[in-house]
């Protein structure tokens, strides 16, 4: 039997703005229900990396391609139709609308009825927003959000914005659920929680998660394994314990010693 291939695979990924090359040679692969972190001081090209994955950049050399079907040239609307899914460092709600709307909005891939359908209010479209009201409503209950439903989003504390643009993520589909700084700007509790509901969502949603993180602490405790970035390049790649011992993470984080990385 052929085995299946990666959920996500990089190879030898390149990307250049003019002169500046903010990805070199990167490859990497991802298979179904891994948890993996991506990490590196600041500039390493981290969320160029996450960038070229979802669509938003093209590589200016090498390949992507999930589950073995290659992603050059496509929009990043075509790559979340194929199961990949991500949230931002700086959290992107759409403002003016309410914290059920913004997870409703993601259900738009999935609408199974057409233009007419819609214009003339079918019995075929009042059930299928009626499947999509409820299914909204139970991802909002799982993140603690559904007594918020009516709320506008950006009227929420930071931690539930976070939440909830986690969920709107979660509303496509996805079999990779990309996550940029998940804990920025969170409480050591609201870390915790964190913490725990996305292993909680990984399970339930039988996901694979890829996400970048700031918190050494979080990313030694949440993530199987681990690739390390510094100027764009890979520079080491494995377990937390292997990382965390890697004299090359160290020298790139710190110079010479790894006192302060607090795991």
């Amino acid at each position: 039997m052929t085995p299946s291939p990666p959920l996500l695979s990089m190879t030898s990924v390149t990307k250049r703005f003019g002169g500046l090359t903010a990805v070199a040679d990167v490859s990497a692969t991802h298979h179904q229900g891994e948890l993996g972190g991506l990490i590196g001081p600041p500039g390493a090209g981290k969320t160029t990396v996450f960038n070229l994955v979802t669509g938003v950049y093209q590589p200016s050399e090498g390949a992507i391609a999930v589950l073995g079907a290659s992603t050059t040239g496509l929009t990043p609307d075509r790559i979340t139709a194929l199961g990949v899914a991500r949230t931002f460092q700086n959290i992107r709600l759409f403002g003016e609308m309410t914290v059920l709307e913004n997870v409703k909005t993601a259900f738009n891939l999935k609408l199974r009825y057409g233009m007419a359908s819609a214009l003339l209010r079918t019995r075929a479209f009042k059930a299928e927003e009626a499947r999509v009201e409820r299914e909204s409503l139970d991802l909002l209950s799982l993140f603690n959000l559904a007594d918020l439903a009516s709320e506008r989003s950006t009227s929420l504390p930071y931690g539930e914005q976070r939440r909830l643009e986690i969920a709107r993520a979660l509303a496509t589909g996805p079999r990779l659920l990309i996550l940029d700084e998940p804990a920025a700007g969170m409480n050591p509790n609201e870390t915790e929680a964190l913490m725990a509901m996305l292993h909680d969502i990984k399970a339930r949603f039988d996901l694979t998660l890829l996400l970048i993180e700031h918190d050494m602490k979080f990313v030694m405790q949440m993530c199987e394994r681990i690739i390390v970035l510094d100027y764009g390049r890979v520079i080491a790649r494995g377990t937390p314990e292997e990382v965390r011992s890697n004299p090359d993470v160290i020298t790139a984080y710190l110079g010479d010693s790894a006192d302060g990385i607090e795991l």
